[in-house]
């Protein structure tokens, strides 16, 4: 087992991202001592955009949602996810 590197201590949160996006926290943390933990009340961020659809397209995507009893900005959320996933292999 390698010995861990001693965590610096950080000024701001801006210092310790650019610490984490340089480093590899294997190096300071032994994750076999790890415990799973459960964030229930954590929601991802999401952020506002406008998206201008033919009327035609939104009424189909419409009439999808609608089969599947969901909203239709849920639908095209779980849409992008898939083919993001997808593409990605």
């Amino acid at each position: 087992m390698k010995k861990l590197k001693r965590i610096p201590h950080f000024k701001t949160e801006k210092e310790e991202r650019e610490f984490w996006e340089s480093h590899d926290s294997s190096d300071y943390v032994d994750f076999r001592k790890a415990e799973r933990t459960m964030l229930p009340n954590l929601k991802h961020s999401t952020k506002t955009i406008s998206l201008r659809l033919p009327e035609g397209l939104l009424d189909s995507i419409k009439v999808e949602a609608n089969k599947r009893d969901m909203p239709y900005q849920s639908l095209i959320k779980v849409w992008l996810a898939k083919e993001i996933q997808e593409s990605r292999g």
